[in-house]
């Protein structure tokens, strides 16, 4: 914000007023001109619907109808703040449905003017979406999904990826741990595929940094009514008889992606030993208690537009929203190619309340960030950890590094 300091007092007398002249015709045409060069830049959030996915263990996870939406709202707001002094103005469009539907709409709105696109959708309705815009002005911002593969083997180059990846969400866990010393891990998963996804990044993590899977559990007891009376008495049972006779561990780290059992393990343990993973300490990209680095304020905001705390995904929508915005502001400039090439190269970068900047990897389009290791209630930790580190960014000690990469379409 500039400030602009009081003119000095002249010296002279002051003069009569004299009335106001009608403005020449070249200065009504400037003005004109100035009108037109008003920027306006669309974003569309394109929302999967997800009707058969099962209720979360707790009520206190039941999803809000404008998950990750209300944080491109904010997103919004912030970037018109910014974007009035510049004479630039966003705004959201919102498209909900089935893939087959987002794709009809998107198309649709793309060819209106709709660029850039916040997508929330599962691994193969984002493929199929963005292979149906390949080749059209469209660049599109995942938010919604965890998928190593959707930036490496199957990776696309109209995608970016805000969401932070399987890998990065063990790694940093993985970090914490050994930094502890708490290095012999028991790995419990669940029956689910994206359970066993989970469960080969906590095993790549631990190779990677020096952990030890010490025994792994499949989890696959049915805890029975879980809202019935008694339910919990069944579990009380079911969970340290499961961990009877476990080998010896330092830390219970649990894959359960969709959250249907790991709120059940604290405190019912054969052994008293720290939860990890999907419950107890975790990992991910925000948390509604974070006050580090203008936090307070980022979260009271949040709470005064849409009266509830920031979910992750919310975060997720807010940064690909403010990375379109930062580009704008940076350019000066609202057409698609010069935004699109900008967000990609090198040198962008976006303040994203994390203390340091956040960018995209050039070689795969993840963003790059800092991660929040905390309990229910409060951070613990931010990885990555000091003394894990990297020749170009620590931050690139999280998920899979550029030699790691099997991405090829960000080298075509």
């Amino acid at each position: 914000m500039v400030i602009a300091s009081p003119a000095a007092a002249q010296d002279a007398a002051p003069q009569p007023a004299q009335p106001a002249a009608a403005p020449a015709p070249q200065q009504q045409s400037a003005n004109t001109d100035a009108d037109k060069k008003k920027i306006t830049i669309s974003i569309l959030y394109a929302k999967q619907d997800r009707t058969e996915e099962e209720l979360p263990l707790s009520m206190l996870d039941l999803p809000a109808a404008d998950d990750g939406i209300a944080g491109a709202k904010l997103a919004i707001a912030d970037n018109n703040t910014t974007g009035r002094f510049l004479n630039q103005a966003y705004k959201l469009d919102i498209l909900n449905g089935s893939v087959d539907d987002l794709i009809q709409g998107a198309t649709e709105k793309v060819d209106a003017g709709d660029n850039f696109i916040i997508a929330d959708m599962e691994p193969d309705a984002l493929l199929k979406f963005a292979d149906a815009l390949k080749g059209k002005n469209a660049l599109i911002f995942n938010v919604g999904n965890p998928d190593d593969r959707l930036r490496e083997e199957d990776c696309r180059a109209n995608v970016l990826h805000v969401a932070p990846t399987r890998s990065m969400l063990t790694d940093a866990l993985a970090q914490y741990l050994v930094w502890k010393q708490w290095r012999n891990w028991l790995l419990v998963y669940g029956p689910t595929p994206e359970d066993k996804l989970l469960a080969d990044a906590y095993r790549r993590s631990a190779k990677k940094f020096g952990g030890k899977i010490v025994q792994e559990l499949e989890f696959k007891q049915d805890t029975g009514s879980r809202r019935a009376d008694g339910g919990y008495e069944q579990v009380q049972q079911q969970i340290p008889t499961f961990l009877q006779n476990a080998k010896d561990h330092d830390v219970i780290i649990i894959a359960d992606e969709k959250h249907l059992f790991a709120d059940y393990f604290p405190f019912r343990t054969w052994v008293p030993r720290p939860i990890a993973g999907s419950a107890g300490l975790t990992a991910a990209s925000w948390h509604p208690a974070l006050e580090f680095w203008g936090g307070t304020q980022f979260q009271h905001r949040f709470r005064k537009l849409n009266s509830r705390l920031m979910r992750n995904i919310d975060y997720d929508a807010w940064v690909a929203t403010r990375a379109i915005g930062e580009a704008a502001t940076r350019k000066h400039a609202g057409d698609f190619e010069s935004l699109r090439a900008f967000i990609k190269s090198p040198d962008f970068e976006v303040a994203a309340f994390k203390g340091v900047a956040t960018s995209f990897r050039t070689w795969n389009g993840q963003l790059r960030e800092p991660l929040i290791v905390g309990t229910a209630k409060l951070p613990v930790s931010v990885s990555p950890q000091a003394g894990f580190l990297h020749q170009t960014s620590v931050l690139d000690t999280l998920g899979y590094d550029k030699p790691e990469t099997k991405c090829k379409a960000y080298t075509q």
